[in-house]
C-alpha cells in the first residue's frame, strides 16, 4: 500500500529559532497535520489579548477561557471548508463576497444562504457583506415579523385584538427584548398573562361586600388595634364583679399616675397606653359616653363613628358581633389572585378574557420559533466574519511568533498591550498583568529588566497593572514611585507609576559601569548612615546635657579643680598615628615608584588590567544574561503555555525600546555659569601641561624618553648605576684596580 504523502511545510528562522511559516491558505487547511511539538504556543487565554474578544470566544469552542491547539485546528478546518479559495483566509478583511462561500460544503452553503438573507433584510444591493452588517441585529430584523427567537411583537400580527393582548401582556410583565430590539412576549409570558387574567376575574366575582362601605378597611384596622384592649376591659369588669373589693386594684392606680406626673407626659404615652381603656366599675358594659384612656381615645371614637351603634353602651357580645362582620370580607381580601393584571382594570380584564386570543398568540410564537435555525445561521455569519478578520493574525502569534519579531514597528504581537513613555524612552514591549503572584515567582527568570506599573484612567474610572521591558539606556533614574505615561493600543492615555523593578542587565556598556555605580551607591549609603548616626548621637548628647543642666547649675560647696593636660597620656596615641601615617606614606611611595619605573605602554596595560579586573566579571555575566533573555516566563505568568524558545537577542532588544534623538545643535544655556574665554582656557591648559612636563623632567621621570634630569642628585644616581654595571661587565686587567681609583675616575665627569 502506498503511504500517504505528508504535507510540505515552509520553515523560517524567526527570533533565532527554526519555526513553521504560514504563507498560504493551504497551510491553514493542513494545520491538523502539523506536529504539535512544532507549534510555538500550545495554549493562551481567550481574553485580555489585542484581538477582538468576540473572535477569541468564537475560536474557544469549549468555552473554558483557554484557546488550545485543538481549538485552532477545528477553526482552521471549518474556515477552509467554508470558502472556495483558502488563500482568502490570509486577507484579514472584515468583509467578503458571498459568492466566495463554498456552496458544495454544508457550512459554506449555510453561510451563503444566511448572508444572502441578511443583505435582503437590510435592503442592501450587491453581494458583499461586512462585519458591521452582521453586528447590527436590530437593523437586520427591524422590518421582519418573525426572526426565529420565539418572541412576537405588535408587528407580528395585523389583528387589532391580538395587538391589544400583546400590549397588555407587555404592560403587565414588562416583556422581553426581541432580536429586532423591540419589546415582545414569548410563550411563557402568554401563559402567565392569561392565567393571571382568569384568576383576577374569578377573585373579583367572589367579592364579599364591605360591611361599612369605603370605610371598612379603616374600621378593620382600628378594630384590630383596639380588640385586645377592649377584651381586657370586659375581663377586668367581670373579675371586679366577682370580687368587688379588688376593683381598685384592677382599675388604674393613682400611684402609677403619680410616678409619671412630674415628667413631660407626652413622652409617657407607652405607659399611659398600658392603663385600662376605661375606668373599671364592675359593670359588664362599656359606655360610649364614658371617659376613654387618652392613648386610645382617637381610635375608639373613629371606630364608633364608622359602625354607629344604636345603643349608648357596648356589651362584650356586641364587640364580638362587630368583629364577626369583618370575617368574611377579611378572608376574601387576604387571599387575592391575579393582582398582576389589576392595573389593567376589571373591564379590560373581562374583555381580554372574552376575546381570548391566547391560542392565536401561541400559534404566532410557534410560527416564529419554526424559523429559529434559519435565523440562527445569521449568528454563524457574524462568527465567520470575526474569525475571517482575526484568524491569520492569531496564527502568526500562535503557530509562530512572527508578529513579535517583525522589523516593522507598526506590527505588534497580540500580547503587546501598548507603549510606556518614561525617562526619555518609549518601551514598546508592554503586557497586561493578569496574575501578579505568578509574575512575582517567574518574571525574574526572563533575564529582562522589567518595570511594573499601576495605571489609572480617570475618564474610564479604571485601573490596571502592566509590565514593561527596558532594553536600552541607563537605569539610574528608574526608581519605584517614578511617574510615567502609558498609551494602550486604542490610544487611551493612562497615568502610570512604577511599583516594582526587576533588575537585570540592559546592555554590556551599562554592565561596565555597574560595579562603580553600586560602589557609589554603597558609599553614599555608608556616608548617609554615618551622618545619621552622628546626628543621632549629637542630639542624644544635647538632650542629656539639657536634662542635666539644672543639676549642673545647682550651688555646690566645692568646685573640682580642672585637671592639667598630661601629654604623657597621649604620647602613645600620637606615636601610633605617626606610625600609621608613615606606613601609608611608604606604601604610596613604593606604589608610585613602581608605577613610575614602568614604560608608557606598560602603565597603560596595568590601567586596562585594573579596569577589566573590576568590570570584566560584570560584563561577562551581563553578556551571558543578555543572550538568555526570554519572554516565555512573562507569558507563562499570564496563562500562556509556550512551547518554543522566544529569546530576545541583543540587536533585537535594541528595537524594543526607543530613546529620544535630539538634533546636534549648538545651543546656549542662558543660565550657564560664566567662565574664562576660550583662548584663556587654551592658554591655561597649555601652561598646566608645560608645568607638569617640567616637574616630570626635573624629578627624572622622563629619563626613559632620553630626557634625564639636570639636577645633580639624579645625575649622581645615574653615574652610580652605570659604574655598577661597568664593574660587573669589565673583563680587562683594569677591572681589578682599587675601588678608590675607579671611584675617583668616575667622579671627574660629575664635577
Amino acid at each position: 500500500m502506498a503511504s500517504k504523502k505528508k504535507y510540505q511545510w515552509n520553515f523560517a528562522n524567526i527570533g533565532g529559532s527554526t519555526r513553521v511559516k504560514i504563507t498560504s491558505g493551504e497551510d491553514i487547511a493542513h494545520l491538523g497535520e502539523l506536529d504539535p511539538k512544532m507549534w510555538t504556543v500550545l495554549s493562551c487565554p481567550s481574553t485580555g489579548l489585542e484581538i477582538d474578544n468576540k473572535s477569541l470566544q468564537y475560536i474557544d469552542s469549549d468555552k473554558d477561557g483557554i484557546i488550545r491547539v485543538n481549538d485552532i485546528v477545528a477553526t482552521a478546518n471549518w474556515m477552509a471548508a467554508s470558502v472556495k479559495n483558502n488563500d482568502l483566509l490570509l486577507a484579514e478583511k472584515d468583509n467578503i463576497d458571498i459568492e466566495c462561500f463554498n456552496q458544495e460544503s454544508e457550512s459554506g452553503k449555510k453561510l451563503h444562504n444566511s448572508a444572502k438573507q441578511i443583505l435582503k433584510n437590510l435592503g442592501k444591493e450587491g453581494t458583499v457583506i461586512t462585519l458591521a452588517d452582521t453586528c447590527d441585529m436590530a437593523a437586520i430584523f427591524a422590518q421582519t415579523r418573525f426572526n426565529g427567537d420565539g418572541i412576537i411583537t405588535e408587528i407580528s400580527t395585523d389583528d387589532a385584538d391580538e395587538k391589544a393582548a400583546i400590549t397588555a401582556a407587555i404592560a403587565t410583565f414588562s416583556g422581553v427584548a426581541d432580536r429586532s430590539g423591540a419589546t415582545g412576549i414569548n410563550a411563557e409570558i402568554i401563559e402567565k398573562f392569561y392565567t393571571a387574567l382568569a384568576d383576577y376575574n374569578a377573585w373579583q366575582e367572589a367579592r364579599v361586600e364591605a360591611p361599612f362601605g369605603t370605610d371598612t378597611d379603616k374600621a378593620i384596622e382600628v378594630y384590630n388595634a383596639l380588640d385586645s384592649k377592649v377584651k381586657d376591659y370586659f375581663l377586668r369588669n367581670r373579675l371586679a364583679g366577682f370580687s368587688p373589693e379588688s376593683t381598685g386594684t384592677l382599675d388604674v392606680q393613682t400611684s402609677r399616675i403619680e410616678s409619671i406626673s412630674a415628667d413631660n407626659l407626652t413622652g409617657k404615652t407607652d405607659e399611659i397606653a398600658s392603663f385600662p381603656i376605661a375606668r373599671i366599675t364592675g359593670k359588664a358594659t362599656l359606655e360610649l359616653n364614658a371617659s376613654i384612656n387618652p392613648a386610645w381615645a382617637d381610635k375608639f371614637h373613629t371606630l364608633i363613628s364608622i359602625i354607629q351603634p344604636q345603643k349608648e353602651f357596648l356589651e362584650e357580645s356586641d364587640w364580638a358581633e362587630i368583629g364577626s362582620k369583618f370575617t368574611a370580607y377579611t378572608a376574601w381580601k387576604s387571599s387575592p389572585k391575579g393582582l398582576e393584571v389589576e392595573k389593567l382594570g376589571l373591564e379590560s380584564v373581562k374583555k381580554l378574557l372574552q376575546d381570548d386570543k391566547k391560542q392565536a398568540l401561541l400559534e404566532l410564537v410557534a410560527k416564529d420559533s419554526a424559523l429559529a435555525e434559519d435565523f440562527n445561521n445569521i449568528e454563524v455569519v457574524n462568527k465567520f466574519l470575526h474569525i475571517y478578520r482575526d484568524f491569520y493574525r492569531l496564527l502568526r502569534n500562535f503557530v509562530t511568533f512572527e508578529d513579535f519579531y517583525k522589523k516593522d514597528k507598526k506590527i505588534t504581537a497580540m500580547f503587546q498591550s501598548g507603549r510606556l513613555i518614561i525617562d526619555q524612552r518609549e518601551c514598546r514591549l508592554c503586557m497586561n498583568v493578569t496574575d501578579m503572584a505568578k509574575h512575582n515567582s517567574s518574571a525574574a527568570s526572563s533575564g529582562i529588566y522589567l518595570v511594573y506599573c499601576d495605571c489609572t484612567n480617570k475618564i474610564l474610572a479604571k485601573k490596571q497593572q502592566i509590565v514593561a521591558a527596558v532594553t536600552v539606556g541607563n537605569i539610574g533614574d528608574l526608581i519605584v514611585g517614578k511617574n510615567a505615561i502609558y498609551y494602550d493600543n486604542s490610544g487611551m492615555i493612562w497615568d502610570a507609576v512604577i511599583t516594582k523593578i526587576i533588575d537585570n542587565p540592559i546592555s554590556i556598556s551599562q554592565a561596565f559601569w555597574s560595579p562603580y555605580r553600586r560602589t557609589a551607591v554603597a558609599i553614599e549609603k555608608l556616608i548617609n548612615k554615618n551622618a545619621a548616626d552622628k546626628d543621632a548621637a549629637l542630639m542624644k548628647d544635647v538632650d542629656k546635657k539639657i536634662s542635666a543642666a539644672p543639676a549642673a547649675t545647682a550651688p555646690t560647696d566645692e568646685k573640682k579643680a580642672a585637671q592639667p593636660f598630661d601629654i604623657g597620656k597621649f604620647a602613645g596615641i600620637f606615636a601610633a598615628i605617626g606610625m600609621a601615617v608613615g606606613m601609608i606614606a611608604t606604601a604610596l611611595s613604593d606604589l608610585a615608584t613602581g608605577l613610575f619605573t614602568l614604560t608608557w605602554w606598560q602603565f597603560l596595560m596595568v590601567f586596562v588590567g585594573i579596569i577589566l579586573l573590576v568590570s570584566g566579571p560584570s560584563m561577562v555575566m551581563a553578556w551571558l544574561k543578555l543572550r538568555r533573555r526570554n519572554i516565555a516566563p512573562l507569558l507563562n505568568a499570564n496563562g500562556w503555555a509556550i512551547n518554543a524558545s522566544s529569546r530576545i537577542s541583543i540587536p533585537f532588544g535594541e528595537t524594543l525600546t526607543d530613546t529620544a534623538q535630539f538634533p546636534k545643535l549648538k545651543l546656549k544655556d542662558p543660565y550657564a555659569k560664566k567662565g574664562l574665554a576660550p583662548w584663556k582656557k587654551w592658554c591655561l591648559s597649555i601652561a598646566t601641561l608645560v608645568v607638569i612636563g617640567l616637574i616630570l623632567w626635573l624629578v627624572n621621570l622622563l629619563s626613559w624618553a632620553g630626557m634625564p634630569s639636570p639636577l645633580n642628585c639624579f645625575q649622581k644616581e645615574t653615574v652610580e648605576v652605570v659604574e655598577t654595571v661597568a664593574a660587573t661587565e669589565e673583563t680587562t686587567p683594569e677591572a681589578t684596580a682599587p675601588a678608590e681609583e675607579v671611584a675617583q675616575e668616575a667622579a671627574v665627569p660629575a664635577e
